[in-house]
């Protein structure tokens, strides 16, 4: 009797002490990313992640533009942190619905001249805050590194009748490492 405890508490404690060492590479917590379109826009796009389970997980995306000429011409600089909520069969990863807020600096509006289509004046830059939804989806290889595609649109919440834009996007095809 006493050998049968001792088998169940052996067997007991082989499982626990196994199942507490899984720990798969991809599904550590943390991502950085980086958007590999918006360079060519005249702008860097850094991203960080924090997986909170299987199906949900924060984050925070830094955007700048460090070229006006080349494409972004009213979008100075943008925070914007977001929740997701992913729907595939993998840890964080699959198709995804987000929910984000953007503090972002716009350029103020525009005053064209009719007869030759130069701008007259420009107003001062505009600091505002927007709400969005999103769309997209993660693939994670086994050695953590990331391929993503997203895009969102959101409204311009305070100062949008002070700049030419009444809402915002966010797109882009992200690469990154899970650790």
């Amino acid at each position: 009797m006493k050998k049968k405890y001792l088998l169940i508490a052996i067997l007991f404690s082989v499982f626990a002490a196994n199942a507490q060492s899984d720990d798969p590479i991809n599904e550590k917590k943390n991502e950085l990313k980086v958007n590999v379109l918006v360079p060519f826009n005249g702008a860097l796009q850094g991203t960080y992640e924090r997986n909170l389970n299987k199906k949900s997980s924060v984050g925070v995306s830094l955007f700048t533009v460090f070229d006006n000429d080349k494409g972004e011409k009213d979008l100075n600089y943008s925070v914007s942190p977001y929740y997701r909520r992913y729907f595939g069969k993998k840890y964080a990863s699959g198709f995804f619905a987000e929910g984000f807020g953007m503090l972002s600096s716009i350029d103020g509006k525009k005053i064209y001249d009719v007869n030759d289509k130069s701008i007259f004046t420009e107003g001062s830059d505009v600091i505002d805050l927007s709400l969005g939804i999103g769309l997209g989806s993660k693939w994670v290889t086994k050695s953590g590194i990331i391929f993503e595609i997203n895009a969102g649109w959101g409204k311009l919440l305070f100062n949008a009748d002070k700049t030419d834009h009444n809402q915002v996007a966010r797109f882009g095809f992200h690469l990154g490492y899970r650790f």
